[in-house]
């Protein structure tokens, strides 16, 4: 049998070297409540964003710049890859 995804709206936002200040509140949130590690690296001596570490429920998984951070159905957080994400998803609104 053929299936197709139902049509749900989920939050996402692209993750950047500025995560800090573009970050929505729930992504701000999870790095509080430890179920995201934002990756940092030490350049000419600045703490310099390279990615972060989600907590999924399928495991840890690892997200570059530029990678979408998404926010499911129930809440949950997962990476996407931009070309993943551009084939899968379009833009609805802003919340």
């Amino acid at each position: 049998m053929l299936y197709r995804k139902k049509p749900v709206e989920v939050e996402a936002f692209q993750l950047s070297r500025d995560v800090d200040a573009i970050a929505p509140e729930w992504f701000t949130q999870a790095v509080i409540d430890e179920k995201v590690h934002i990756d940092r690296s030490l350049v000419d001596g600045h703490a310099v964003v390279y990615g972060c570490t989600v907590e999924t429920l399928e495991g840890r998984m690892k997200a570059r710049i530029g990678d979408y951070i998404i926010r499911g159905v129930n809440g949950e957080l997962y990476p996407c890859k931009p070309d993943i994400f551009q084939k899968t998803y379009e833009a609805v609104h802003e919340p």
